[in-house]
């Protein structure tokens, strides 16, 4: 059953560990990408998104722990719910700030915790009895949380991706981003890097069906692109300091073209890498420009001195 064909690269992976870190907003402006609010505002979608999300991976994470009979994969699996926490909690202090600025996210995080609670929550599909056959309760669950294990691995195929573009992305230095906003999303992109291999690994090791990860990939790929189009043009429609905010896709690829966002052809190239039988996240990335991130964090610094 498993896709015995992945290659994982042995050096790229380290123990996990969480990061007790936090941010001080005071400081940060809404359009924290000077002179580029839709650039900021595309990427503020991750605050209105990721704490949901993660706490959702978390939920489904501790379900499937009974699961793993492999004593490393269990240890990663336990690290990575402790950065995931982690995570969520760090996006999810921006938002008193971004009402404080004017911008009240409450509309659009009601949307996203609805969209993982419920729809992604724990529940039998409805059409689940079509495709389970006998459709027991017990069978029918057990499907539901692989699927979902699977969905979680295609996610973090694209959150393993924006760590790792957001770790190059010098143009948001030259351009003189905000500091401490830039150092929530390379602490955040320098974690994801470090754990990209634990959700395809879990997913391989519980299940590892082709045919799955090529499903889920596309729901996971339908739903983040619909869930971020909608933010962001939630964002530059209700931004008080724009007089007629739009978002577009063509937006998105001129600041691709810029530096400011991820380029829509490396976005596009990563997905027949995710759907290649020879695919294992650890090929992507840079395990060690991760890691020398994370020793020169300043919130990642700080949380290490105080739990020293």
């Amino acid at each position: 059953m498993s896709n015995t064909q992945a290659r994982p690269v042995e050096s790229e992976r380290i123990p996990l560990k969480a990061r007790k870190v936090s941010f001080s907003w005071e400081g940060t402006p809404l359009h924290w990408v000077p002179g580029d609010p839709f650039a900021a505002h595309t990427m503020n979608v991750l605050h209105l998104l990721l704490p949901a999300g993660e706490r959702w991976f978390v939920h489904v994470y501790k379900q499937v722990l009974p699961l793993i009979r492999d004593d490393r994969l269990r240890e990663d699996v336990i690290g990575f719910i402790g950065q995931e926490a982690m995570h969520s909690q760090a996006h999810d202090e921006v938002l008193p700030h971004l009402k404080e600025l004017g911008l009240d996210p409450t509309p659009y995080t009601a949307q996203v915790d609805w969209f993982f609670e419920k729809l992604l929550g724990d529940r039998t599909p409805p059409l689940l009895n079509a495709w389970v056959v006998p459709p027991s309760p017990g069978r029918a669950r057990k499907w539901w949380l692989l699927e979902r294990v699977a969905l979680i691995a295609a996610i973090e195929h694209y959150t393993a991706f924006l760590g790792d573009w957001v770790l190059n992305a010098d143009e948001l230095d030259r351009r003189q981003a905000d500091p401490t906003m830039l150092d929530l999303l390379r602490w955040h992109g320098a974690e994801e890097v470090e754990h990209r291999s634990v959700a395809f690994d879990l997913f391989m090791h519980v299940d590892g069906s082709h045919r799955r990860r090529a499903r889920t990939w596309a729901t996971a790929f339908t739903a983040l692109v619909f869930l971020w189009q909608r933010g962001a043009r939630f964002f530059m429609e209700n931004d008080p300091t724009l007089l007629d905010g739009k978002a577009s896709f063509k937006d998105f690829y001129v600041s691709g073209r810029r530096g400011t966002l991820p380029t829509t052809g490396d976005m596009l190239k990563s997905i027949p890498r995710y759907l290649s039988r020879t695919y294992h996240p650890s090929q992507e990335g840079s395990t060690a420009q991760a890691v020398a991130y994370l020793a020169s964090s300043p919130a990642a610094l700080a949380a290490e001195k105080g739990t020293s």
